[in-house]
């Protein structure tokens, strides 16, 4: 009978894993994302519900069985209130917070692992492998929470000795991990444990807001990497069944982050060790000449120029977000297109705080996906383009990517400097994450459209309706 239960128990296993396959592919389409995370939730649904009724789990005694639901309720009812009550624009945030839970169960998991094999050298090697990343991510994460949610610096903290400092806890750190399990005495998880959370910190503290989108991937894939070494160490102890669909959904989620971590990477022509290892604006750009000046423009004015174009490219980045511009920004495309004027957006990928941030921000306000356009798609458009109109955006439009010596040289940017027209809405004066002057908004034919971006907006939708 219980054999039987088994079987069953793995064959639903594996439908919940080609489920979470199929939520994978409809998340890389923006028309199909929403699709692919109710695949995904079904399936944690199913493997969650279905792990109850294993044997071990039947067997593990009334008292066990009552904490495990606790923990699913309790867990269930926390993420369902903050999906709920988080806005749009701390979705970054949310992101990185509950992702770090993911990495903490990790730890977690390889902890109970380690103390029950703790004399065995393999299970206790994947188990530590397991624990290392699972800690590291969920340390890493708080702090990358912190920094989105501006409660502490936002800008990369570089000190003396910080690299052979952050190697010395990791490798100390881990030390007694190995220690731990050659002389099969569990005290020495305790600074295990202690210092690996602490390199976590001192890694993401060093890394600057601007990458944030590259580490929140990253520390994805480590939490699924983790998820995958705990589920190996499993696989050869009692809760062997749910050890195999940990493997797989680990590996899934470790893979498609590793691979996201890359192209985001990638979109910045940085690597992934100098995101991570690189202290990447913490010290503002000194010295640069930056030609011409910041020439102010009203919305009245912003609004007849946009009101007799052809072509408007609207360049939403984070100050969009913060504003809460996204309904706003809608509303100004429809009066702009009610009028004869083709809208677009162009999106950088790293724009925002997370992946794909603005093609979320501006979905929810109805904005149609088949006017969303990618840097590879849009960039030949504003050569031909009237009017480039940038919310909030700043490094991702920065021509000083293309100067040699900057710190920003080489990366791929959207070159909205060769519309005929850019306009610029902007709080203040301000440099972007990267401390580095950009050159756009001195160029001559850019104006800057000051204030806050709800409010801009709407100065500009006004006017239109009256021109």
């Amino acid at each position: 009978m219980i054999a039987w239960i088994g079987d069953v128990i793995d064959a639903i296993y594996i439908v919940a894993v080609l489920v979470f396959i199929l939520g994978l592919k409809a998340m890389s389409g923006p028309e199909t994302a929403r699709r692919g995370i109710m695949y995904a939730g079904i399936a944690m649904l199913l493997a969650v519900v279905v792990t109850y009724f294993a044997p071990s789990v039947l067997s593990a005694g009334s008292w066990n069985i009552l904490l495990i639901l606790a923990g699913t309720f309790v867990g269930a009812a926390a993420g369902y209130y903050w999906a709920r009550v988080v806005k749009m624009t701390a979705m970054p945030q949310m992101v990185a917070i509950f992702n770090g839970m993911g990495g903490g169960s990790a730890a977690a998991i390889a902890a109970v692992t380690l103390l029950g094999s703790i004399g065995e050298h393999v299970s206790a090697g994947l188990s530590l492998a397991g624990a290392v990343i699972g800690t590291i991510s969920i340390s890493g994460s708080i702090i990358a929470f912190l920094k989105l949610q501006g409660w502490i610096v936002q800008r990369a903290v570089a000190y003396p000795g910080r690299q052979p400092i952050s190697l010395g806890v990791l490798v100390v750190g881990a030390g007694f991990g190995v220690y731990g399990v050659a002389v099969s005495n569990p005290t020495y998880l305790i600074p295990f444990y202690a210092l690996l959370g602490l390199y976590g910190v001192l890694l993401t503290i060093a890394i600057g807001g601007a990458d944030m989108p590259v580490v929140i991937s990253l520390f994805n894939a480590f939490t699924g990497i983790a998820v995958g070494l705990d589920g190996f160490a499993l696989v050869n102890g009692p809760l062997g069944d749910a050890g195999y669909a940990m493997v797989i959904a680990g590996v899934l989620v470790g893979s498609a982050g590793s691979l996201l971590t890359y192209l985001m990477a990638k979109a910045m022509n940085r690597s992934v060790t100098n995101v991570m290892f690189g202290a990447f604006g913490a010290v503002e750009e000194t010295g640069a000449v930056v030609q011409g000046s910041l020439k102010p423009m009203d919305a009245t004015d912003v609004a007849a120029l946009m009101a007799y174009a052809n072509q408007v490219i609207i360049v939403p980045g984070y100050g969009m977000a913060v504003a809460q511009a996204q309904q706003k920004v809608k509303e100004l495309a429809d009066l702009l297109e009610s009028k004869g004027v083709t809208v677009k957006f162009a999106i950088h990928p790293v724009a925002g705080r997370m992946p794909g941030h603005m093609n979320v921000l501006l979905a929810e306000a109805g904005i149609s996906y088949d006017k969303l356009f990618d840097r590879d798609e849009i960039n030949a458009e504003f050569a031909h383009t009237d009017v480039a109109f940038v919310i909030g955006a700043n490094d991702v439009v920065n021509p000083a990517a293309h100067r040699e010596g900057s710190p920003l040289y080489g990366m791929p940017i959207l070159d909205v400097e060769q519309a005929k027209n850019v306009i610029v809405n902007k709080r203040g004066k301000g440099k972007g994450f990267a401390g580095i002057e950009n050159d756009l908004f001195y160029r001559d034919n850019t104006h800057m459209l000051y204030g806050d971006a709800q409010t801009a907006v709407g100065q500009l939708v006004t006017a239109l309706k009256q021109t």
